[in-house]
């Protein structure tokens, strides 16, 4: 009885080890590319338990998930001579797991390789203008060429974009003269069509209290209350002549015909011209 015990541990612990050697469990997001003897057996396996044969068989599990990878930064001479250093990030997934395992010995680090090359490629095609305003074109351009060889591999580029544009620093103060010769620019611009426009309305202005004398008087008394708002002990008022001949003619005639009232009712003597001496 003792020596059948045995044998039948021995049976059960062989059957739980050949069981645990012959099952493979594949998560949610991967597939399992089974090999027998060295060759593709049969499809790749859905996420679950996968028999497979154990010392005959071997499994290798491939991440369907998308990717994020960071793309070193790459110095390279633009198409208008500048140097800079460019660095990128690339979004990948695999569609195809049997080619990733059969077609490409680590298709991880080829992808790395053209993110590379392609990075390079389009510095040295652009100019820095497009670098640093029109990187949407150019991550295109880049998904484009990536993805033209990582199909093949079984890999698909979701996603390419370029991260930072590195610059010299002589280059920087250059482009730091011309940005502010722009903005003193449009400030004279701006301050051009300012003056143009204040211009237009004083001559607008003008024309009017030209035909309306009391749009002046108004004028003049607004000056008054905003220059009596500082608390001046001085006030210089001007009177324009239009001013002047307007009081001349309202003012009511003295008691002697032709000679102007003075303070109290008094004429106000006219003054005479100084005697000319004859020769």
């Amino acid at each position: 009885m003792d020596v059948v015990l045995a044998l039948l541990v021995v049976a059960v612990l062989g059957l739980l080890v050949l069981v645990s050697a012959s099952v493979r469990v594949v998560t949610q997001y991967q597939r399992g590319v089974v090999l027998r003897f060295g060759r593709l057996h049969g499809d790749a396996r859905p996420p679950g338990l996968a028999l497979i044969a154990p010392g005959i068989d071997r499994m290798h599990k491939v991440n369907m998930q998308i990717v994020t990878m960071p793309v070193p930064a790459q110095e390279g001479i633009t198409r208008d001579n500048v140097t800079v250093k460019v660095d990128a990030v690339v979004y990948w997934r695999v569609y195809d797991p049997v080619r990733v395992v059969v077609d490409v010995q680590n298709y991880q680090a080829a992808i790395g390789q053209v993110a590379q090359a392609s990075l390079r490629s389009v510095i040295g095609k652009s100019e820095l203008d497009d670098l640093l305003s029109n990187r949407e074109r150019l991550n295109q351009g880049l998904e484009l060429m990536m993805d033209s060889p990582a199909v093949d591999w079984g890999v698909h580029i979701d996603r390419v974009d370029i991260k930072d544009v590195a610059l010299p620093d002589s280059m920087k103060r250059s482009m730091s003269r011309q940005a502010e010769a722009e903005r003193e620019r449009r400030s004279r611009v701006i301050t051009a069509e300012g003056e143009l426009q204040a211009s237009q309305k004083l001559a607008q202005a003008a024309s009017v209290m030209a035909t309306q004398p009391a749009a002046l008087q108004l004028r003049l008394l607004q000056t008054m209350v905003e220059v009596a708002a500082e608390k001046n002990s001085t006030v210089v008022l001007p009177f324009p002549v239009e001013l002047l001949r307007f009081l001349e003619h309202a003012t009511p005639p003295a008691s002697e015909a032709g000679t102007p009232a003075g303070v109290d009712g008094l004429p106000v003597p006219r003054p005479t011209a100084p005697p000319v001496s004859a020769g």
